[in-house]
């Protein structure tokens, strides 16, 4: 079978390798599709993600669906032949922040396609993998697998959304296009905001932005651009560069939220901290999310306005194509591997 390793910067392999077997409380799924990750392009391009560095060859994909084949001794879950989703998060359950409830800052959680730790967690860019059985989801009935491929990274986007509190009626601003910001603006449409504006460099990014329900689109290098809110209530920055949270910070009102969720650079990043304190702004961080993933397939179940957002689907033994494709927000969104397995209806 095939699948996508990463051996170091620039170093993607398409390789053949050996079909696992589930062990004790594990399941084995048949891949169909893996969703192109911007961590995943962050493993390609530049060897790590944040701090997280590649120390040995791992498998990449954290964003898979497809179908069970079979459980392991004392693995159970959904029926084989079931099509499911995979919750890439595997927390500890006993750290303070699990026992916190905040189990998405899992101290030792395993994440799937991940160097955080080492031995890194292998992902799921391969035709056949095993995962703990208990991190499978059911696809909702009529749902298509091509769309719940986007689950892992809606949950994302709806976990910042809760991050920022109540928008109910709130008048939000992202910052960057990107996927995750797309669906950031899909997940605050979807819980009541009454106004969202998008920023960003490219007229592209803007136009998904605006297939997932921006009322906005603003060019990030165009000062005059009649879009440009003159205050917002929530500020979601999504494109992981500090000029997008300055904007987040000289934009949002005095007492407003703003949501870190793009990763930033190593380091330090400057931002105009005096306005934090100044105008009692909130500034929070948002990392993945935990239970959002349910709501996310059942979201993604009943809006089909989704499907604009996956703007390729390539053949696994492409993949580099797929990444360099992925890589070019001028012409891409969502770009999904096909691996072609056993998974039913596409």
């Amino acid at each position: 079978m095939l699948g996508c390793v990463i051996h170091g910067q620039g170093d993607l392999r398409v390789e053949e390798l050996t079909v696992p077997e589930p062990g004790p409380g594990q399941a084995l799924v048949a891949v169909r599709y893996g969703g192109v990750c911007g961590s995943d392009l962050h493993y390609w391009r530049h060897g790590g993600v944040g701090d997280f560095r590649l120390k040995e060859p791992m498998l990449l994909g954290h964003e898979v669906v497809g179908t069970v084949l079979s459980y392991g001794t004392g693995g159970s879950g959904p029926a084989p032949g079931t099509a499911v989703a995979v919750h890439p998060a595997t927390p500890c359950g006993v750290c303070p922040e699990c026992a916190d409830g905040r189990r998405n800052v899992c101290r030792d959680t395993a994440y799937l396609g991940s160097a955080a730790r080492f031995p890194h967690v292998q992902g799921g860019f391969a035709a056949q993998v095993t995962v703990p059985a208990d991190q499978l989801r059911a696809v909702p009935e009529g749902l298509e697998l091509r769309r719940a491929a986007l689950a892992e990274p809606l949950s994302v986007a709806l976990h910042a959304v809760r991050r920022a509190g109540d928008v109910t009626g709130r008048q939000v601003l992202v910052t960057g296009a990107g996927p995750i910001g797309c669906l950031v603006v899909a997940a605050a449409k979807a819980v009541g905001a009454a106004h969202v504006t998008v920023t960003d460099l490219l007229p592209a990014a803007l136009s998904y932005a605006t297939a997932a329900g921006a009322d906005t689109v603003v060019r990030a290098d165009d000062p005059d651009d009649s879009g440009w809110p003159s205050e917002v209530d929530v500020a979601i920055e999504a494109s992981g560069v500090a000029a997008g949270l300055d904007t987040c910070l000289r934009l949002v009102r005095r007492g407003g939220v703003v949501v870190q969720l793009g990763m930033l650079p190593p380091g330090q990043s400057p931002f105009a901290g005096n306005l934090v304190v100044s105008r009692e702004i909130e500034l929070r961080g948002a990392f993945r999310f935990d239970t959002e993933f349910d709501d996310a397939l059942q979201l993604l179940a009943v809006e089909p306005a989704f499907d604009a957002l996956v703007s390729a689907v390539v053949p696994v033994p492409d993949a580099e194509s797929a990444f360099a494709l992925a890589a070019d927000r001028s012409r891409s969104c969502k770009v999904l591997l096909d691996f072609g397995g056993r998974a039913g209806p596409a």
